[in-house]
């Protein structure tokens, strides 16, 4: 079997299908509006990968909450955004219907930018000063990631992603470091408690055994206390607990887990370089982990493929071994260590991937250099794309560097 027919083929989710291997990664674009909805900038970026043909693709981080957020120009899922996504959700689909589409619901916590936002924390990391969250708050905010939930299933998506990594506020419940003595804090099982409860009540208010619920998930967050290692100022990886916290969202309804690493104190974990190649083996390792731990029903989706993106990664002592995203992809598919592959920064370099895979018009794909200037885009609140293959984010990072150097 050669790779096309490997990544085209479909695969069931839950009670949908899914026309391919393909995932496309929730890459925030930075430009919604100042009430969370879609602009034009935001509709060329979804019809693009909607006529790219992904069999499934993830709606960014949507915000549950306007108060606490990492991104000024974040998409947002709350009643005020209905009408907005409702529309989006329907054009997308006009153009690709056979694609599923899924949310990715957040709450950024203490990682939220203080210069517009405010920072909150089940226990301090980054800012000290920060607002330690309550019990009370924190079912306040369990009330709007259901709420959330319930929104994206009556504007029409497919299912919704809710994002327990990358540092995000569910990450920071589920993390050692969280020894504090409360209800979601301490030993494993009080720190799991939120997000088994949470998928819970979301079963409990919407009844459609076609709507799809799964999560991101850092297998290793890549600092010591951080999700992934063996306690609370402990650097040593221990898969324990996330391989527990898998089985259990299995057991309460989950389709899918999208297998990733990192987060906002181990960027080059989370988007691994040319330069560190070992961390994208790394995340395809916890992939196997998360795969083997599942049922065969349940979707895993690997991470950190974007790095091979026309080969460049040198084998050293196995330099006859393929080594281009596509023949990676397939033969951890074939292989059984993986179900599909998530597409992040490649996504942005060539959103008519899997479209041009399918026509043979492989020598026309536009594969990621990851130069990582999408990031940088990204970390200065701006617009966010392809800043090597799109004239208009080249031009915003050009701009950006001029700016930056006329400050000094």
């Amino acid at each position: 079997m050669d790779h096309r027919e490997t990544l085209l083929a479909p695969i069931n989710i839950g009670k949908r299908i899914c026309p391919n291997r393909f995932f496309i990664q929730a890459m925030e674009g930075g430009d919604a509006d100042v009430d969370g909805n879609a602009t034009p900038k935001t509709y060329e970026r979804y019809e693009n990968l909607f006529r790219g043909e992904a069999g499934m693709i993830s709606l960014e981080a949507i915000t549950v909450t306007s108060a606490h957020r990492s991104r000024q120009h974040q998409m947002s899922i709350l009643p005020h955004n209905r009408k907005s996504l409702t529309k989006l959700v329907a054009d997308l689909k006009a153009l690709n219907p056979k694609a599923l589409s899924i949310f990715q619901i957040t709450h950024s916590g203490e990682i939220s930018n203080p210069s517009f936002s405010m920072p909150v924390a089940v226990k301090p990391l980054v800012h000290p000063n920060v607002h330690v969250l309550t019990e009370t708050e924190i079912e306040t905010i369990m009330d709007e990631f259901v709420l959330s939930a319930q929104i994206a299933h009556e504007v029409g998506a497919d299912g919704i992603d809710i994002k327990l990594s990358h540092s995000y506020l569910p990450c920071q419940i589920l993390r050692p470091y969280n020894d504090r003595k409360w209800k979601y804090g301490g030993p494993w099982e009080n720190r799991r408690r939120f997000v088994f409860d949470l998928y819970e009540r979301i079963a409990k208010v919407i009844k459609d055994d076609r709507f799809l619920i799964g999560s991101k998930i850092s297998a290793w967050e890549g600092f010591p206390g951080g999700f992934g290692t063996i306690g609370p100022d402990s650097e040593v990886i221990d898969l324990e607990e996330p391989l527990d916290l898998i089985k259990g969202l299995e057991q309460r309804g989950a389709h899918f887990i999208i297998q990733s690493a990192g987060g906002l104190y181990s960027a080059d974990l989370l988007q691994p370089s040319l330069k560190y190649p070992h961390n994208a083996y790394l995340q395809h390792t916890f992939a196997k982990m998360f795969k083997d731990t599942l049922k065969p029903d349940t979707v895993t989706v690997g991470s950190a493929y974007s790095l091979f993106a026309g080969g460049k990664i040198k084998r050293g002592f196995h330099p006859l071994m393929e080594s281009s995203l596509f023949n990676v992809a397939a033969r951890n598919i074939s292989r059984g260590y993986v179900d599909m592959i998530g597409l992040g920064r490649q996504s942005f370099s060539d959103p008519l991937l899997p479209r041009k895979l399918r026509e043979g018009r492989e020598k026309e794909i536009k594969f990621c250099t990851s130069c990582d200037n999408c990031s940088d885009l990204l970390g200065q609140q701006g617009h966010t794309g392809c800043a090597t293959y799109n004239r208009y984010y080249i031009d915003l990072f050009t701009e950006s560097r001029q700016a930056a150097r006329a400050a000094k």
